[in-house]
């Protein structure tokens, strides 16, 4: 990364967190400065004339005109290297273990430290020996890192020559672990900057789904590997919940959680709860795979509008090691009311409901750096950021700009409703309103890893959810009594399904996580009592005599069966349905 010549100025107007500067004459966007006699941390984001204006990260309190400003010469930047899981920053990447132990539950004004450790020793494996040569991307040693996490320190973006010494004991971010011939340095850390995408090589397809073990995102709603998905909701409808269960079950090597602008007592939670967690996959800590970033809505704005670039930084970079990242942001819409609160302090025109007219393309430049790549280097890895976002339209309006904006990019909407939630139905999710744009994408996987049944049974399952809601209707005016009895049999079924398959809790060890062979199963033993029910109603068998049956019941109770040796017990109940509705005598 090449630094600019380091200027000089002063403060010449402070409105908020935006700063007017004199004297950097030179200077270019994005560069960071240290504003003021205590340094704060401020980003250049519009020069006009000789008037440069900075949004700072901190507290701008207490700043007076004349004080000096001075630039880095470099942009805004992440630290990325082994030390970053398990770790807690702001959206700035300041450390917040260590400015706790520093003494103060409040960041301090020009308070620095290092992001990670780079003192701290690891055992580094070299992969290559002096004369190999080397390309951008290639892993040139590994760092295992946590227990589950073994980190591949590769050639940076742009790096290429034939390798003179590499080292084969502990390393430090003291020293280079590889120097090529030409005198380059490889380090076991990278700055880069946060506005910037990492480069890649190929995007691929989204052919691959991304899996939650939630039933009503894996089959009904699926999110592609390297895809995008937006989680909109009124306050109260479990959004904070839905990203946290996808954090601790979702099948992803690595979780990038950023709390944006939300409440403190939330994200206290959070940071109480995720260190106690356990990993569904592997047993170990939750924490050993996750890294936090946290910006809630007392700490400065300016912050939180980088948190977001911060987060995706890093899981970029974990994607070139070939890991698939789950990048998990709650939520967007208080990352856009920092963009209109900056936005208004710049007194630029305002487009909707005050935010600026270009909310979209800044939307769409974080939401374009998701997707599933071959990354850099001949060893043909693969990897993949997937972004699960929470958006917080106020009163539960979908028609507000964010929530519009987020549609325009996200394949996958899981909109949820305050109507299910009121009801106790998690997620509540509604599945007319929600979509998945991946589904067409991913039906060739669903029919070679589960079953060639699974896109039939999904279809039906819609169609029968789409015929509830007319039967609803027709209720409304005639009555349960007066309809036909198929009708009645469709209605009971659909509750059926809803209580039994979309309703899903995450306190219960066997039903929080679910394989897709319980999922398909599950769908199987649901369909089977429709199809049997139907044939019985054919020859006469009373409506109420099926409605009754105690088969609804253990439908029901699947929801208890771990997925380890469901798909034995599903065939059980189903061979049972069958044969005891075989059995029902008719009129």
């Amino acid at each position: 990364m090449i630094k600019d010549k380091i200027l000089k100025g002063s403060i010449w107007g402070v409105a908020g967190p935006t700063v007017i500067a004199k004297g950097l004459d030179g200077v270019r966007m994005h560069t960071v400065c240290n504003v003021g006699k205590q340094g704060l941390l401020g980003e250049v984001i519009r020069i006009r004339g000789q008037e440069v204006t900075l949004q700072v990260y901190e507290d701008t309190g207490g700043l007076t005109v004349g004080e000096e400003v001075e630039s880095t010469g470099l942009p805004l930047t992440v630290r990325l290297g082994p030390g970053l899981l398990a770790n807690i920053y702001d959206g700035i990447q300041r450390p917040l273990y260590k400015i706790k132990d520093s003494g103060g539950d409040f960041i301090q004004r020009g308070l620095r430290f290092a992001p990670i450790d780079t003192e701290r020793y690891w055992d580094f494996t070299p992969l290559r020996k002096p004369g190999d040569e080397i390309s951008e991307g290639m892993v040139v040693g590994t760092v295992q890192e946590t227990e589950s996490i073994l980190h591949r320190i590769l050639a940076p973006p742009g790096v290429f020559g034939k390798i003179r010494t590499i080292s084969d004991e502990k390393v430090s971010g003291k020293a280079p672990v590889c120097v090529l011939e030409d005198g380059t340095a490889i380090e076991l850390f990278q700055d880069w900057p946060v506005r910037k995408a990492r480069p890649s090589g190929v995007k691929l397809p989204p052919t691959m789904p991304f899996i939650t073990g939630q039933r009503i995102f894996d089959t009904l709603l699926p999110a592609a590997l390297g895809g995008t998905a937006i989680v909109p909701g009124g306050f109260g409808t479990g959004k904070t919940v839905v990203e946290q269960t996808i954090a601790k079950y979702g099948k992803t090597d690595i979780v990038i959680y950023i709390g944006c602008g939300e409440r403190g007592n939330e994200m206290t939670e959070i940071l109480t709860d995720f260190p106690a967690l356990k990993d569904h996959a592997t047993g170990r800590p939750l924490s050993y795979r996750t890294v936090i970033i946290v910006n809630t809505s007392n700490m400065p704005v300016a912050a939180r509008e980088a948190s977001i670039y911060t987060g995706v930084t890093m899981a970029e970079y974990f994607r070139d090691m070939g890991y698939n990242v789950a990048l998990l942001a709650d939520s967007i819409s208080r990352w856009a009311e920092a963009l209109r609160e900056i936005s208004s302090r710049l007194e630029e025109m305002p487009g909707e409901e005050g935010f600026p007219p270009s909310l979209a393309t800044q939307l769409g430049s974080f939401y374009e750096r998701a997707g599933r790549v071959s990354c850099l280097g001949p060893e043909g890895r693969e990897g993949s950021v997937t972004i699960i976002s929470a958006v917080s339209p106020p009163g539960g309006d979908f028609s507000e700009p964010v929530t519009q904006s987020s549609m325009r990019f996200a394949g996958a909407l899981w909109a949820l409703d305050p109507d299910l939630a009121y009801r106790r139905h998690f997620p509540a999710v509604n599945w007319q309103s929600s979509y998945s744009l991946y589904y067409q994408g991913l039906a060739d996987w669903f029919a070679k890893e589960v079953s060639s049944e699974m896109g039939e049974l999904r279809a039906r399952l819609m169609k029968l959810l789409q015929r509830e809601t007319e039967l609803k209707e027709i209720v409304q005016i005639i009555g349960v009594e007066a309809m036909q009895e198929t009708d009645r049999l469709m209605l009971e079924v659909a509750t059926l399904a809803r209580d039994a398959f979309l309703k899903q809790s995450v306190f219960n060890d066997a039903d929080a996580f679910n394989t897709f062979e319980k999922q398909f199963n599950m769908l199987r033993a649901v369909f089977a009592f429709l199809d049997n029910a139907l044939l019985a109603l054919d020859r006469g068998v009373y409506i109420e005599n099926i409605i009754g049956s105690a088969f609804r019941s253990d439908i029901l109770g699947l929801k208890d069966v771990p997925s380890e040796g469901f798909a034995e017990q599903a065939n059980t109940l189903i061979a049972m349905i069958e044969k005891e509705f075989a059995m029902m005598d008719g009129h």
